[in-house]
C-alpha cells in the first residue's frame, strides 16, 4: 500500500536523503506545483565537515544538526518522512520502505551520501572508528575520553598503546581530525594531575599516498605537514595498513603500532542504496549517470551528491559539499524541466576551491586560479564559512560562541562522555576491554 496517497493532483517528487543535496534539491522545489516527500532514516540535517569538532570535544552534536520538519515548517508543498529505503522499482515508480509501505513517485532524486570503506582490509570494520554520522562522532569522543579515564584509573593494566591514537587518511577529515585532537591533548592536560598527557599520549596520521592533502597544492602540503609536526602530531606518509588487531595495527612495511584507537578517515564508498538500482556503478559504488544527472534507463530518476559518479573536467567530479548542494539543485531544476515538457540539461559544476583546518590559527585554502592562502586568514576564511554554511540560527549562534570559548580559554568545552551509564566501562581493564567492536557503518537514508 502506498503511503504517499493524497487528493493533490501534483506531480509526486520523492527525495532520499537529507544531507547537502538532499536538502538542497528539496528547497529548489518548495515553490514548485509538486508534491515533495523527503525522506531520511535520521530526522536531522548534519553538517557533515565538522564531524570532527563534535569527534574532538569542540562543538555539541546539537551544534552541527538541525532537525529537518523545521526547515520546512510552514511549507505545505514539502513533507518530511522518517524511514530507511531497501527498495526500489523503477518500473512501478515506487520507494520501498524498511518499516513497511512504499512511496510511490512521478520523479525520484536519490541524495543518500556515501559510506565509509574499509577497501577489504581485515580488522577495520571490526574495531576502527569510522566518522560519517553523529553517533559515530559521539561514540568516538566517548572513546578517547574513557582511554584518559582508563588510564589515569588503571595505568598498570591500561595495555600497550593505550593512549596512542593513530588516524589513516591524511585528506581533509584525517587533517583536521589531527589536528584537534594534539589540542584535545592539550586541554585534557588540566584534567589529569597525575600525569602529562601531551607527554604520554601520542598521534600518528597515516597516509598512503607521498603528501598529506593530495590534491591541494605541494607549498599548502608541506605547510601542512610542517604545521602538524611542530604541534606533536608524528606524519608518515607512503604508509599502508595491512590489518588491524584490537590493540595493533600492522602495516604492509611489515611492522607494526601498538594502539587501541584507530580513527578511519581513508575514504568513503557510495551508500549501498547505489546497489538497488541495478545501473552501472563506478569502482567506489557511485551510480555513473547521464549528463543532466539521470540514471541510465530512468530518465526521472536522477542520482546526486555523493552517490553520483559525475563526469567532470578530470574524471568524477569530486565527493565534496559543493558538488552535493550544486547537483541538488541542478536535479530539482531538471525535474522542474521535465514535467513543463521541456528538454533537461548537463550539469555544469562551479568550482569555488578547497580548504582545510590544520588548527588553531592555521588552514589551507586554495581558490579558483591558483591563488592559495594558509595560516591565520585562511583559518579565519575557514571559520566564517563553515559558520554561514550552518543550516538554522541557532546553530551558527552556537557554533560562534562555542568556539570563542574555545579559542579565549586555549580549551575544548564539550569534553562529555554521553554513552549508556549502565556499562561499567570504566572498571574494566584494557586488556579486556580494547577489543570493543563497531557497528558497521550504515547508509543515511
Amino acid at each position: 500500500m502506498s503511503i504517499s496517497d493524497t487528493a493533490s493532483d501534483r506531480p509526486h517528487v520523492v527525495i532520499v536523503g537529507a544531507g547537502f543535496a538532499g536538502l538542497e534539491a528539496a528547497k529548489s522545489l518548495r515553490d514548485a506545483p509538486v508534491r515533495v516527500t523527503l525522506v531520511d532514516r535520521n530526522n536531522y540535517h548534519k553538517f557533515q565537515p565538522l564531524l570532527y569538532e563534535v569527534a574532538m570535544a569542540g562543538l555539541e552534536p546539537d551544534d552541527i544538526a538541525h532537525n529537518v520538519r523545521s526547515v520546512f515548517q510552514g511549507d505545505e508543498s514539502v513533507q518530511f518522512h522518517l524511514g530507511t529505503v531497501v527498495g526500489i522499482d523503477r518500473d512501478a515508480q515506487e520507494v520501498q520502505l524498511q518499516e513497511g509501505g512504499v512511496l510511490a513517485y512521478d520523479a525520484l532524486i536519490l541524495a543518500a551520501g556515501a559510506v565509509s570503506t574499509d577497501f577489504g582490509i581485515p580488522g577495520v570494520e571490526e574495531h576502527a572508528f569510522p566518522l560519517k554520522n553523529v553517533p559515530d562522532a559521539v561514540t568516538l569522543r566517548n572513546h578517547v575520553l574513557k582511554q584518559f579515564e582508563r588510564y589515569d584509573q588503571h595505568r598498570e593494566a591500561a595495555g600497550e598503546g593505550a593512549l596512542t591514537f593513530v588516524i589513516v587518511g591524511g585528506g581533509p577529515t584525517g587533517v583536521e581530525m589531527a589536528g584537534a585532537l594534539v589540542e584535545l591533548f592539550d586541554t585534557l592536560n588540566d584534567d589529569f594531575a597525575a600525569f602529562d598527557t601531551r607527554a604520554q599520549a601520542q598521534c600518528l596520521l597515516l597516509e598512503m599516498q607521498d603528501d598529506l592533502l593530495p590534491p591541494y597544492q605541494p607549498s599548502l602540503r608541506q605547510y601542512t605537514r610542517r604545521v602538524l609536526e611542530a604541534r606533536g602530531v608524528e606524519v608518515r606518509t607512503r604508509t599502508a595498513v595491512e590489518r588491524v588487531e584490537p590493540d595493533r595495527i600492522h602495516l604492509r612495511e611489515g611492522d607494526a603500532i601498538p594502539a587501541q584507537t584507530l580513527v578511519w578517515a581513508a575514504g568513503v564508498k557510495a551508500s549501498p542504496l547505489a546497489d538497488l538500482l541495478g545501473t552501472e556503478q563506478a569502482r567506489d559504488g557511485r551510480v555513473i549517470v547521464h549528463r543532466d544527472l539521470s540514471v541510465p534507463e530512468a530518465p526521472n530518476v536522477y542520482a546526486v551528491g555523493d552517490m553520483a559518479a559525475i563526469e567532470g573536467a578530470d574524471g568524477y567530479e569530486p565527493q565534496l559539499a559543493q558538488v552535493a548542494i550544486q547537483s541538488g539543485r541542478h536535479a530539482a531544476a531538471q525535474v522542474q524541466r521535465q514535467l513543463r515538457g521541456a528538454s533537461t540539461e548537463p550539469f555544469a559544476y562551479r568550482d569555488y576551491g578547497q580548504m582545510a583546518t590544520i588548527g588553531r590559527n592555521a588552514a589551507v585554502a586554495e581558490l579558483p586560479g591558483g591563488v592559495t592562502f594558509k595560516g591565520l586568514f585562511a583559518w579565519l576564511l575557514w571559520v566564517f564559512i563553515h559558520i554561514a554554511k550552518l543550516v538554522g540560527f541557532r546553530n551558527r549562534l552556537s557554533a560562534l560562541v562555542n568556539w570563542a570559548y574555545n579559542y579565549f580559554t586555549y580549551s575544548r568545552s564539550a569534553r562529555l562522555i554521553l554513552d549508556d551509564v549502565s556499562k561499567p566501562d570504566l572498571q574494566v581493564p584494557a586488556e579486556q576491554s580494547g577489543g570493543e567492536q563497531r557497528a558497521p557503518v550504515q547508509a543515511e537514508a
